[in-house]
This record gives C-alpha cells, structure tokens and sequence, in this order.
C-alpha cells in the first residue's frame, strides 16, 4: 500500500492535539497501513509538538505496534504451553519450509508475515493460528499447504 501525507494527515487530525491521544493514533495508522510508517511517526511527533524518540520508545514498548511493514496476510501462530506440546514447533518450520520466512519475517512477495505468539486463548483448539481474523485449530502440517494456499487464492482464506 503507498503511503499518502495526506491520509496520515487525516488519521492524525481526527483527535485533538493531544500527547494523551498519541497511542491512538498509532494504533489507528497501524490499522490503515498493517505497520505505522515513518512518515506517521514523523508528522504525528509535529502534530503533537513531542520529539520523535518519544513516540519510538511508546511504538517499540507495545508489541502490537509495528514500524515494520508487514504481508497482507498475517499469521500469528501460537506457541504457548498447549500448543508447544501439541506441535507448534513443527508447525513453525513447516510455514518456515512453505512460505520461506520465520518469525518476523514477510514474504517477498508480501502476501504473508509470520509473528510467534505467546497464546491466542485457544487451548482447547491447540496447536492454533490466527490468520488475519480467522483461527484455524488443531492444524497439522499437512493441513498448512491448503490453509495457506486458501489465502493466496481467495484471498481471506474462508
């Protein structure tokens, strides 16, 4: 998605002019953009009258903000308790193995990003992914090729 000044303008004057709001905004450019580009810290540090450094250290403290652009897909594949003895780690390198990316990482295409988590609330669904909105449970590596393949065809993977 390019990046328009004058659609993170909007997003950044929807609140009034104040640091209180600044979480908000950042979570409302994230929203828009799947990451809060440089240019929305930029003008949102202008806006606020507040230094960048600021806002970086609020941005990296919340691990559901990213400055990093992420794929139009994002896998959030857990690995807490139920889903690590269930199989998460095999899980891990069979989208690692399929989509050629590991934790962190978007595909070259950009199609897909992959984020381990610490749990998604559905132990009883283990081992669990979240694809965009929609959990998939009781996933084996088997099952991977076609999940992820849904998602590249339709592309909301229902």
């Amino acid at each position: 998605m390019e990046i328009d000044r004058n659609d993170i303008r909007k997003v950044i004057e929807s609140y009034p002019r104040e640091q209180r709001f600044s979480l908000a905004i950042m979570q409302d450019l994230q929203h828009k953009y799947q990451y809060i580009p440089r240019e929305g810290m930029e003008q949102l540090a202008e806006y606020l009258g507040c230094p960048l450094s600021s806002l970086y250290s609020m941005a990296t403290f919340y691990k559901a903000l990213s400055l990093k652009p992420k794929g139009r897909h994002i896998i959030k594949l857990c690995d807490g308790t139920a889903c690590h003895i269930r199989g998460s780690a095999s899980l891990l390198d069979g989208i690692s193995r399929i989509l050629g990316i590991g934790d962190g990482d978007v595909t070259e295409d950009g199609v897909f990003s992959l984020e381990l988590v610490n749990c998604l609330g559905s132990c009883a669904l283990a081992p669990a992914m979240l694809i965009d909105e929609n959990y998939h449970g009781k996933v084996t590596v088997e099952k991977l090729p076609s999940i992820l393949d849904s998602y590249r065809e339709e592309g909301d993977g229902r």
